[in-house]
């Protein structure tokens, strides 16, 4: 017989948020816990000293706690989790229960939870522990949608398998999913869910969710009365954000925003008075909800008004410049039909900070307080008169900088970089620039860059700038692991990006690197089972302190043994070394302006091969050496987010060259071939030739072929007819490489309309020789096709990205399938890219893209006009501390070399890089 002691059931509800738009929200049921005494037999013989005093609370010590019930979780860890203990005093009734229960309830794992006495022995009492698991979830089937957007639906809930059920959870998919389609338009989405308990495992139940979208609610017409001048479609595309239904486009929803809709009103006026029509108006509008379409109908009635044409423009005021100059920043003649639009943008251009208009001209030349307004003084039948009312006002100084909000970047490392000086002129255009530059550096938020006017004082002609600037992450870490080349590599990358070395022996400055210097230290290791790579980088972009001068060094080691791809074995006999140092210096211009920078390097690579023939090079024994100076040039006046530049280009000329070895070493690279030492000998032991002639160790060999066989013959010590030993040939000539490369690229960014932004990229590349005997070397080459990254390199290459094809697909192959490289490249590349955020945490944006290009072995191969094209679209997002990172599917419309059907698909991931 037991008697029941404490019964508590409570439904618990686990902590997730019921609406993801709006505040967390936790429901929880009131607890109730009813302490009931129930004596259960047929007869009185149950003794008094059996019963238990609830009504006095009394302590008891705590001999056993059974979990009984049919549970999944082992019983000991339940009995801990409640927290009562073997030999512990208690309370019955007392808090110690009442405790243990709402410990229970908190974990969210069971519906009921009671205890009951087992047996009381003296002073020590057995409770029995009866719960009742939560159902736990085993499938989920939601109908309604397409299948293609059932796992994204089940993903962004988290409906996996053995997920808790309860109400809360129940209510936050409801929701998500409602208020996910009304966004989409659907605004009579009803979502029920319905859970049935599993036939299997009584446990778990399998969710049914049903979704009833119902009819998007859309834009069917838009319709417009008393438009004469211009036609409805004109004045539709006025409206850049309220869109009736049209299946041919696809950027623009024909959503209802209530916001952008008055905004496209005015937008219609403004199409007006850029037509001449000054005086047009909206007379009405109503929107109202058709039922039989289920859509809204928008009508529009406008009064056009006249049409008018500009008179004569005079400029009153002005003394600072002339009429004449005025009038060619105006660019507005007297009888141009009328646009009010062009006249205020040419006055002042509020979309365009740098615009080259009147107000610019004059602020960009210290008049801060002057003011420009465009006056209509006469309006005669269809001609307007306006005067131009020009108050320059006294020349304006900046003041005292200041810059706010740079909490871990030195202060040094902005002021360098301020175009806006105490004591100079004051200049709109060094303002703006200014705030390009310190988005430049990377260490702050871009978007959140904020010039505040202080202390503007008309008398004195002074005004205080204060820089508003919110730290950002400059730190990166690259961590990341796959498989390839028949092994796991893994990748540990450390980047710190605003450095400071002069605090490297300060304590107090490890938190936990010394930073704020705006130097950059870079730290790679890369390896797997049969390589291992190290590189360390250092930059200092103030070299000296003084001056934009940056220096920049880095050392990098690799080793890399035979690896068989089939059978997945090392041989760490053979190897490959590679050793690479370089130190540079970067100057920036004032000639022809000061977006130029000229840049200079050195660099030593060494190569080292012990026994490595692996068809990478024709000798698998000794060493070459690359000793270049790369010298380039370029020019980058792009937008102030590094990130996503909405404005301006890039361009960049190098050249990267080595000494010409071959004017001065005297060697006839040409008549190396008939040269005794480098004929093939035989190194094996004595027999017969493929000839059946004697064959000796250190006879000169050629290969016949006799009887269909093809092997060596002894030529004895007639080593002129002996075959040439490419691998000692190919080892003289590039022992120390000799060869030159040229680079170029362009980059344009073109805002197209709001934040939606154009890409335009071309490249080219030639690697080239000296010395035609000698010819191009096997190193330093282009690699075409796939997502552009360089995973290691053994060769020096350069891998060239064109999405769309597989890696490297695009380059130039020898005999025997095996890519050698190209000498010579040309790319093409359009992409049109949107933020979706560009947040200081994380700045996404999605983009499409068309590319073309092609890589040839030889200049005389090259064809400008031969390329591989690709379409696509993709998806960026840059995380301050990972970086870059993204996925583009491209559709290569090309077969690859060899093959006559276009490539199709590819999927390209993209880690570091910014294309």
């Amino acid at each position: 017989m037991r008697l029941l002691l404490v019964i508590k059931k409570e439904n618990v509800d686990l902590e997730k948020p019921v609406n993801k738009l709006n505040n967390f929200l936790v429901l929880q049921k009131k607890i109730q816990i009813v302490f009931t005494l129930l004596l259960l037999g047929s007869f009185s013989q149950i003794k008094a000293q059996e019963r238990v005093p609830f009504d006095q609370g009394k302590k008891y010590i705590l001999a056993k706690v059974s979990v009984v019930g049919k549970i999944s979780f082992n019983e000991q860890t339940v009995v801990t989790f409640s927290g009562l203990q073997k030999g512990q005093e208690i309370t019955v009734p007392g808090e110690e229960i009442s405790s243990a229960i709402k410990k229970l309830g908190k974990l969210g794992l069971f519906d009921e939870i009671a205890f009951y006495v087992n047996k009381v022995e003296n002073d020590s009492i057995y409770l029995d522990l009866d719960i009742v698991e939560l159902p736990k979830l085993n499938e989920v089937k939601i109908v309604g949608v397409k299948k293609s957007k059932i796992e994204g639906l089940i993903k962004d809930n988290n409906l996996t398998k053995n997920k808790i059920v309860n109400e809360n959870l129940i209510t936050t998919t409801k929701n998500y999913i409602e208020n996910k389609y009304k966004k989409e338009g659907f605004y009579n989405t009803k979502v029920t869910i319905t859970n049935t308990p599993d036939t299997i495992n009584g446990h778990q139940v399998n969710m049914l969710v049903r979704i009833d979208k119902g009819d998007k609610v859309k834009i069917s017409n838009i319709d417009f009365t008393g438009n004469k001048q211009l036609t409805d479609t004109q004045l539709r595309a006025a409206m850049k954000d309220t869109k009736q239904k049209n299946f041919i486009r696809v950027f623009k929803a024909s959503k209802f925003i209530p916001e952008k809709y008055k905004t496209d009103l005015e937008k219609i006026i403004a199409a007006y008075k850029e037509k001449g029509y000054r005086d047009a108006r909206i007379i009405y509008d109503s929107v109202k909800y058709n039922k039989q379409k289920k859509a809204l109908s928008i009508n529009i009635n406008v009064e056009e008004g006249n049409k008018y044409y500009f008179g004569n423009i005079k400029f009153l005021g002005n003394t600072v410049y002339s009429d004449q100059l005025l009038n060619r920043y105006l660019g507005i003649k007297k009888g141009e039909t009328y646009n009010g639009v062009l006249l205020e943008k040419r006055i002042a251009d509020k979309t365009k900070p740098d615009a080259e208009d009147i107000t610019n001209l004059y602020q960009n030349n210290g008049y801060l307080f002057s003011n420009i307004n465009a006056v209509e003084v006469r309006t005669v039948n269809d001609t307007i008169d306006f005067e131009i009312r020009v108050t320059e006002g006294p020349i304006a100084y900046f003041n005292k900088i200041t810059v706010v909000g740079n909490d871990k970047t030195n202060d040094h490392v902005i002021y360098r970089e301020l175009r806006t000086k105490p004591g100079e002129k004051y200049s709109k255009e060094q303002l703006v620039r200014t705030i390009r530059e310190i988005g430049q550096l990377g260490f702050f938020d871009p978007e959140a860059i904020d010039p505040k006017f202080k202390n503007v004082d008309a008398g004195a002609g002074t005004v205080d700038i204060e820089y508003n600037v919110v730290e950002k992450g400059s730190s990166q870490v690259e961590l990341q692991g796959g498989y390839g080349g028949g092994g796991f590599i893994g990748t540990l990358g450390l980047s710190f990006n605003n450095f400071s070395a002069r605090k490297m022996f300060d304590k107090e400055a490890y938190k936990p690197l010394p930073m704020g210097d705006g130097q950059k230290v870079a730290l790679r290791l890369q390896g797997s089972t049969y390589f291992q790579t190290y590189s360390l980088s250092f930059s200092e972009p103030w070299f000296g302190g003084k001056k934009p001068v940056q220096f920049s060094s880095s050392i990098s080691y690799s080793k890399q043994f035979l690896n068989n791809y089939i059978t997945r074995t090392v041989d760490r006999s053979k190897s490959f070394n590679i050793f690479t140092v370089q130190v540079g210096l970067a100057k920036r211009l004032t000639v022809p302006d000061d977006y130029f920078v000229l840049s200079q390097s050195v660099s030593y690579q060494h190569y080292d091969l012990n026994n490595y023939n692996t068809g990478l090079f024709t000798f698998g024994n000794g060493a070459s050496r690359n000793l270049a100076y790369t010298i380039g040039l370029s020019r980058s006046n792009k937008g102030t987010n590094p990130i996503f530049p909405m404005y301006g280009s890039e361009f960049s000329i190098s050249a990267k060259v080595t000494p010409p070895y071959s004017l001065f070493n005297g060697i006839d690279y040409g008549d190396l071939q008939n040269q005794k030492e480098y004929k093939t000998q035989y190194t094996g032991t004595s027999g017969s030739g493929i000839d059946g002639q004697a064959l000796n160790n250190g006879d000169y060999v050629k290969t016949v072929t006799v009887n269909g066989q093809t092997g060596y013959a002894s030529v004895g010590s007639d080593y002129a007819s002996a075959d040439t030993d490419v691998a000692k040939v190919d080892q003289k000539k590039y022992n120390w490489l000799e060869y030159y490369k040229v680079k170029f690229k362009g980059d344009w960014y073109t805002k197209v309309y709001g934040k939606l932004v154009l890409r335009t990229l071309t490249e080219f590349g030639f690697l080239g020789a000296y010395n035609q005997e000698r010819g191009v070397i096997p190193f330093e080459r282009f690699y075409l096709g796939g997502d552009g990254m360089a995973n290691y390199s053994m060769d020096g290459r350069e891998t060239i990205q064109l999405r769309g094809y597989p890696n490297n697909s695009l380059t130039p192959v020898n005999i025997n399938g095996d890519a050698i490289g190209a000498t010579i490249y040309n790319k093409f590349s359009m992409e049109l890219r949107y933020p979706i955020t560009l947040k200081a945490s994380a700045s996404i944006f999605a983009l499409t893209f068309l590319e073309a290009g092609s890589s040839y072995p030889t200049f005389k191969d090259y064809n400008p006009f031969d390329l591989n094209r690709s379409a696509g679209a993709g998806l960026r997002v840059f995380m301050p501390a990972f970086g870059l990172l993204g996925i583009d599917f491209g559709y290569g419309f090309d077969a690859l070399p060899g093959q006559t059907k276009a490539n199709g698909w590819e999927t390209h991931f993209i880690i570091g890089q910014q294309f």
